[in-house]
């Protein structure tokens, strides 16, 4: 789908909208993969009446957002690095890269299920979620995290097959994980009654699914161009210091990132369930948004990526124009979408009258996110995939800093104020990155 032709259009300057957009499409589909999953695990549950159940999910979805993107890196590292190794021309890295994102991969996710305990009672602590929903909530959690060693090799398959620029495969595979997820889903709760613990079954067992079929079809595809793993060219030790030190950034940068939809959720919690439900709806929408916006983001780290690699500064700046240009053009009709179908889309969510009501007094909120967010998502798939993950690191922090005393001054304002710390974390986020992008521009070679 995108091989060779679009690394030559990167390369000389002369990248086409089609190029582009034959990375970013498939990938904005697949993208939607990790919003449906909360979006359907939601509209299942929410057909109990009790908005218990709804709190329950997202709280229960929140912590795991939190744990596996503190792992992010498997995603966002596997692909920048992939497609420089690409842009390159080293066919033995581009194999390499995709089996120490694997190794890692399992060994992160069998530490996870080891430390679920401290984990579990240190998330609670932090969340003041009601009894009711603290219950249902932990019940969720001791059979999600089970699917730890799947989830993290599914970042590490959709960050490789990205970085390759075939992002056909990623959508294949993410339509496997959302239609096993939600036919499991569908299964255990509405035909054997299982709550919150169905739910939970349910996306453990469609992430092993999606897993073991992503890895046939990278051992097939790595078969295909006579490429192979070599355990010796995986654990080389200058290769493995630069992964750790690429993906030592990105996770602290996740792990600031997290903090700030941990705390917004945690103070949606602490203005009661029907607060909760309300805002856990909206950042579903929200979240749907920013997959979408991150299906250009995406599409930046690949064409960056190569560009960087072949040492191709012509090739970068194109690549970083095109993708923002189409990225704004997508944040544009999200906005128009969910304002026009918002209220829809709320009662469809939830039957709760009192949760729809407030999640409807705060819909605006929601319909401008995408307008503000999306610079700093494109900005976040330039950095990645030329791999300055240091900057990344910095910007985040400072970003965390200043939504969290955002928070604090409009405190006052109770859930307006919530809000509106959320978008002064965009603001942030944006304007930290525009600080080191000149940076970014001189470390790409100059054209000849």
């Amino acid at each position: 789908m995108s091989g060779p032709g679009v690394r030559h259009e990167a390369e000389q300057g002369a990248l086409s909208h089609r190029a582009v957009l034959a990375i970013a499409v498939p990938v904005m589909l697949s993208n939607v993969s990790t919003p449906l999953i909360g979006i359907v695990d939601t509209a299942i549950v929410g057909h109990d009446p009790n908005p218990a159940y709804i709190g329950a999910v997202a709280v229960g979805g929140l912590i795991f957002s939190f744990v596996f993107w503190a792992f992010g890196f498997l995603r966002m590292g596997t692909t920048g690095l992939t497609a420089q190794a690409l842009g390159a021309g080293d066919g033995g890295e581009v194999a390499a890269w995709l089996g120490r994102a694997l190794l890692i991969a399992m060994a992160a996710g069998a530490v996870l299920i080891l430390l679920q305990w401290p984990i579990r009672e240190a998330a609670f602590t932090l969340l003041g979620a009601s009894p009711q929903v603290e219950r249902l909530t932990r019940g969720y959690f001791d059979v999600r995290i089970w699917a730890a060693p799947a989830t993290l090799a599914n970042f590490a398959l959709l960050g490789w097959f990205i970085g390759l620029g075939r992002t056909g495969i990623g959508l294949a595979l993410q339509l496997v994980l959302n239609l096993t997820n939600t036919a499991l889903d569908m299964t255990f709760v509405l035909g054997l009654g299982w709550d919150v613990r169905g739910v939970a079954l349910g996306t453990t067992l469609a992430e092993y699914t999606a897993a073991v079929v992503g890895v046939l079809i990278a051992v097939r595809h790595l078969r295909s161009r006579d490429g192979r793993w070599s355990l010796r060219s995986v654990l080389a030790p200058a290769r493995l210091r630069r992964a750790f030190t690429v993906n030592g950034d990105i996770m602290i940068r996740s792990l600031a990132l997290m903090t700030v939809f941990v705390w917004f959720t945690s103070q949606s919690a602490r203005n009661g369930d029907v607060v909760l439900a309300a805002n856990s709806v909206l950042m579903q929408f929200i979240g749907a948004c920013a997959f979408f916006l991150d299906g250009l983001a995406f599409a930046a780290e690949a064409l960056v990526g190569r560009a960087v690699g072949g040492a191709h500064r012509v090739g970068f700046t194109t690549a970083a124009r095109m993708t923002t240009l189409w990225a704004a053009v997508v944040a544009v009709l999200l906005a128009l979408v969910l304002g026009l179908c918002g209220p829809l889309f709320i009662d469809i969510m939830t039957v709760d009258a009192a949760a729809r009501a407030t999640a409807r007094l705060y819909l605006m909120w929601a319909v401008a996110a995408p307008l503000l967010g999306v610079w700093a998502f494109q900005l976040d798939g330039i950095f990645i995939g030329a791999t300055r993950t240091a900057d990344m690191r910095n910007a985040m922090l400072a970003s965390l800093a200043v939504f969290l005393a955002a928070w604090w001054l409009l405190l006052p304002l109770g859930n307006t104020g919530l809000w509106t710390a959320f978008y002064v974390h965009y603001l942030a986020r944006t304007l930290s990155l525009l600080y080191y992008y000149p940076g970014l521009v001189r470390s790409v070679a100059a054209p000849a």
